[in-house]
């Protein structure tokens, strides 16, 4: 409002960044990131392959150098939207907060685009802007001497020194988080294609990570037997189980289990089924009842998924639990018909929050959407704004994630606060404002030796990316920096060089890149987190990328 206010920004240009491609793409990356994690199979590929990764250094240490080996040949925001959900399930097993991850994540994407030609787009800009100097572009591995020195060294940074960013938890909570509900009771049925079949109960508890037991199983039908470690699972066994409502969730979906409550309305492919918490009230017809005396499911069509019943363990089959006053549901049915239902069972709704437990996923569907999407994009098929928003539209239509949920995936806030300062950041080119900082920096590198002028020309990126996308800033710098080149007598490539580096590497703010502006909501960060681990690590990518671009491209 300021900038409109003073005149720098134009009143019927004030709301033309809502039409940014970038918005779109943080958008669309969140809705996808938001499948994937729904989905499960990060937290199955954890088990697989990570099964005691437990210190946060290590954790850190996996999540950062997969997204900067993927960020060289994938888009960086592709790859930090793979990786995000693993953080969350990594923050989960350890009990801290996802911020210790996701900005050090957002800056490995950052560090590892620089390695190649279709790493990031100031690479691609400042191959275009190679040519149209000289007659012949950047090849595809041109980049990689000084980017890979570069993100090596900024990977170690990140690993040592990721303590210098606060603890931040996600602002804006809502009731949900409340809901402190440990002991639900729930069962399920071990079925032919179960992933534990013929495994050991040991290990079955693997998947639910100390947060849920196997409290009872019942073989068939009517023996029952106590659930020691080593008792080996077979089909049709019926396995009563008590968790928290993702424990519980983790251990049906991983382990291919059938939730036995849940009769004919499991399928989500009507994305009509939903899952609710609620408390029996004094006055309802639940109470004295058990699920199976009331008919629940052939009256009221919904099934009883889950009881909890505070200090108390539940060691029945759950359509035989009594029900009480103050107890606990989990109800699964009709979305549009549930709050009928919820009055005249006479149960109270809690805060809604997402309950899987017993919900169809859809596995490798939404990183395969994910890849063909990254695919189109390092291949030049379709730009990055319409490859990523035709796999958002393909997550919904492929129902990985349920219509109610789309809107609530997407961080209202920060696509807002990103649409709103585009055109403030344009303005600054509009005006010439940026161009007239660049030529007197440019100027004052003629008093400067060859590194000297070299690090000017680096740092000067730096500062104009953070009011800039990087891809205007390479648009703005590099003719500036291969003129400056030239009246010093030197080669333009190292400049060239160090336009990309600086324009791909915007550690300072949340809205110099879409990879920054990504982790700041789930993060919780405020604006000055950014420079705190941000800063050190630009000086640091100042003093290796100077040396090393000297050392490949000779000045001369």
């Amino acid at each position: 409002m300021l900038a409109v206010t003073v005149g720098i920004v134009p009143f019927d240009e004030a709301f033309s960044g809502f039409s940014d491609d970038i918005v779109v793409i943080v958008g669309s990356a969140l809705l996808v990131s938001a499948g994937i994690a729904r989905s499960g199979i990060m937290e199955a590929a954890i088990k697989r392959f990570a099964p005691k990764l437990s210190g946060v250094r290590s954790q850190l240490a996996l999540l950062v150098i997969v997204v900067t080996i993927l960020s060289a040949f994938v888009k960086n925001i592709g790859a930090l939207a793979i990786m995000i959900p693993i953080a969350f399930q990594f923050a989960r097993r350890s009990n801290i907060s996802p911020s210790i991850f996701l900005m050090p994540m957002a800056f490995g994407s950052l560090l590892g685009g620089l390695m190649t030609q279709v790493g990031t787009s100031p690479n691609i800009v400042v191959s275009r802007v190679r040519e149209e100097l000289i007659g012949t572009a950047f090849t595809m591995f041109d980049f990689t001497p000084v980017g890979a020195a570069i993100a090596a060294a900024g990977t170690i940074f990140l690993l040592f020194f990721y303590w210098l960013l606060p603890v931040r938890e996600k602002h804006g909570g809502s009731l949900n988080e409340a809901l402190d509900i440990k002991n639900y009771l729930t069962e399920a049925r071990i079925v032919a294609d179960s992933t534990v079949l013929g495994k050991t109960v040991a290990d079955l508890m693997k998947l639910a990570g100390g947060d849920a037991i196997v409290t009872s199983i019942l073989r068939n039908r009517t023996m029952r037997m106590t659930p020691l470690p080593d008792v080996v699972l077979k089909v049709d066994d019926i396995l009563l189980l008590e968790g928290d409502p993702e424990a519980l969730d983790r251990l049906v979906s991983q382990g291919r289990l059938s939730v036995t409550g849940d009769r004919g309305g499991g399928d989500d492919t009507t994305n009509e089924m939903v899952a609710i918490e609620a408390v029996i009230g004094e006055s309802s017809s639940l109470i004295g009842w058990t699920a199976q005396r009331l008919a629940l499911y052939d009256r009221f069509n919904v099934n009883l998924l889950a009881v909890s019943r505070r200090g108390e363990r539940l060691d029945r089959r759950l359509a035989a639990v009594e029900l009480r006053l103050g107890d606990v549901v989990v109800l699964r049915g009709s979305a549009a018909r549930m709050p009928e239902i919820l009055r005249e069972l006479g149960c109270l709704p809690l805060a809604e929050r997402a309950i899987l437990l017993g919900s169809v996923r859809k596995g490798i569907v939404p990183v395969v959407v994910l890849a063909l999407a990254m695919v189109a994009t390092a291949f030049g098929l379709l730009p990055v704004s319409v490859a990523f928003f035709a796999a958002a539209v393909a997550i919904v239509l492929f129902k990985v994630i349920p219509l109610r949920d789309v809107y609530q995936s997407l961080d209202g806030p920060i696509l807002v606060m990103l649409a709103v300062l585009i055109p403030v950041s344009d303005s600054l080119r509009s005006t010439g404002a940026t161009g007239v900082v660049a030529g007197e920096l440019a100027r004052l590198g003629t008093l400067l030796p060859a590194s000297g002028a070299l690090t000017l020309i680096l740092v000067a990126a730096m500062a104009i990316t953070p009011f800039l996308n990087n891809a205007a800033t390479v648009l703005v710098m590099a003719p500036i920096a291969a003129e400056f080149a030239s009246d010093l007598g030197y080669r333009p490539e190292p400049f060239l060089m160090a336009v990309a580096i600086g324009a791909g590497c915007d550690f300072l703010t949340p809205i110099g890149h879409q990879c920054n502006t990504l982790v700041m909501g789930p993060g919780g960060y405020r604006f000055s987190d950014y420079p705190r681990l941000g800063l050190p690590l630009s000086f640091l990518v100042v003093i290796v990328a100077v040396p090393m671009l000297m050392i490949v491209w000779p000045m001369n």
